[in-house]
């Protein structure tokens, strides 16, 4: 229910998202006795959702190694985390089909868990359904609880809990936490609150994410003093754990009401809570930002660089990104030479973040002029670097320019699958590229294109206009148009009545 839970917030304010995405995207880390495991170290490096972890544990077997059940339970939890959700079903069908080591409660909740995930909800639902009454013990009607919440289906998420509740199963907050995401996930916040209050009623004491959840409800409604009151309460708990997260969350919803004040208090608070914690530090540098206070960054900074751990690339895109957003570029340029000469490895979402500042604050030559000087160092751009440039331009209505740009962002695809431009940018060119272009440069750009994404009716309308234009026949892409079943649409013929006029 954990990874649910944590989605719930995502999309209630800007810093809510960014917080729990760096939450869930933080690669479980294991120290010790097993980090030296060689099953994990064999299975780790097969990312590939195409790749099956089967022929790779039933290998271990054979070679006469022993399966212990910790070692799967932390395998398949460290595949949750990054989201390598079907590999994580296949160890735990392993797991019980094989019958090697121990399978708890524990894991067959998990199981269910993934095959919701995996499979669906109705997978989910059969294999929920068909355990005996004795097998359907609370963690399977969390677990299928947190499928129903997942696919935000409130009716069912709310008969589910009344059979919770009737069976003795919802002495915890978690079902109630679960039902409070519910609602986050389909914007019927001013529920959640009434959800917390049936909890005390009930006699279940609720935890530092129930309140969390209530804090985020009542501020994303922008009922500061309601939120406020029951920050208070949580507060007067003593057996509550109160995070640099909850202050920092209060913190955001007093910086977007202008109470600049208000947030300051509360972003000390959460300073007192970080414990050296990174991820906490970057949101914190994030949020003086928001609140146009460089000489806290950069204190905030400092105190990250006297931190034992290394600073990683997140932290260098966090504070360029602070740097931007209070126009302190020189500074912004300067860091980001440090961290070329860091060591760390090279990744283009740190520069990144400098070209995406250029190009809002319209510089976009500069932009460009710093990508060439990296190309120039030996160093490839990822496609998305080319296209943040060309947007820049398309902006500026340099069309030529982000033409250029976005050639130059298809040509190093071959090494960056998945990649994939934004629809308004290609719509934008190649809406130029059939007026003011020879077919000669747009067949070749379309064909390129199509390695990145199917050919749709866009593409072919470039490709007729364009051939149109130089007075070229257009069957031949008919035909390929039809063949992809793509139909003649109004616009199709009002660009082929041009051939009519150009005779005429």
């Amino acid at each position: 229910m954990a990874s649910s839970i944590f989605n719930s917030l995502k999309s209630n304010s800007s810093f809510s998202q960014t917080l729990i995405s760096n939450l869930l995207s933080v690669r479980s880390v294991y120290t010790g006795k097993f980090a030296n495991i060689n099953l994990y170290s064999r299975i780790s490096p097969l990312g590939s959702p195409n790749v099956s972890l089967v022929p790779v544990l039933d290998q271990w077997v054979e070679e006469g190694k022993k399966v212990r059940d910790i070692e799967l339970d932390r395998i398949i939890r460290d595949l949750r985390h990054r989201k390598r959700y079907a590999q994580a079903l296949e160890v735990s069908e392993w797991m019980s089909s094989k019958e090697l080591c121990p399978f708890s409660s524990s894991a067959r909740a998990v199981q269910l868990d993934l095959i919701g995930q995996v499979r669906g909800l109705e997978s989910a639902e059969t294999y929920f359904n068909n355990m005996t009454g004795e097998e359907k013990i609370y963690k399977m009607y969390g677990a299928m609880l947190n499928c129903y919440v997942r696919e935000r289906m409130v009716d069912k998420s709310l008969s589910h809990l009344q059979k919770m509740k009737e069976l003795g199963f919802a002495s915890t907050p978690l079902p109630y936490n679960g039902l409070m995401c519910l609602y986050t996930n389909t914007n019927q916040l001013e529920k959640i609150p009434d959800v917390l209050l049936e909890m005390q009623e009930n006699g279940v004491s609720p935890d530092s994410f129930s309140y969390r959840l209530c804090i985020n409800s009542y501020g994303a409604q922008s009922a500061l003093n309601s939120m406020e009151k029951i920050l208070k309460e949580m507060e007067s708990k003593s057996n509550i754990h109160k995070d640099w997260i909850t202050y920092a969350m209060v913190a955001n919803f007093y910086i977007k009401a202008g109470l600049n004040e208000k947030a300051l208090v509360f972003l000390k608070k959460a300073e007192t809570k970080l414990h050296k914690d990174p991820l906490g530090c970057n949101h914190l540098i994030s949020l003086y930002a928001s609140l146009g206070s460089k000489a806290e960054v950069m204190r905030l900074w400092e105190r990250r660089k006297t931190a034992p751990r290394k600073q990683i690339n997140r932290d260098y895109i966090t504070m360029l990104g602070s740097l931007v957003k209070l126009g302190e570029f020189e500074d912004a340029e300067a860091l980001l030479k440090v961290w070329e000469s860091s060591g760390n490895c090279y990744d283009f979402r740190v520069p990144n973040t400098l070209l995406i500042g250029y190009c809002q604050k319209g510089l976009i030559e500069k932009a460009e002029s710093m990508l060439r000087d990296i190309v120039e160092k030996g160093k490839t751009p990822i496609p998305n670097s080319w296209s943040i440039v060309a947007t820049g331009y398309i902006e500026k209505q340099n069309m030529e320019k982000a033409f250029e740009c976005m050639k130059e962002a298809i040509a190093v695809l071959a090494e960056h699958k998945g990649w994939k431009p934004k629809p308004k940018i290609i719509s934008s060119i190649l809406s130029w590229l059939s007026d003011n272009k020879d077919v000669e440069e747009v067949e070749p750009f379309v064909t390129a294109l199509k390695a990145v994404i199917p050919m749709d009716r866009e593409m072919y309308h470039a490709l007729i206009r364009a051939s149109i234009r130089a007075g070229k026949e257009v069957d031949g892409i008919l035909e390929s148009m039809k063949a992809d079943k793509i139909n003649e649409d109004e616009e199709t013929r009002k660009i082929l009545s041009l051939k009519h006029d150009k005779a005429e």
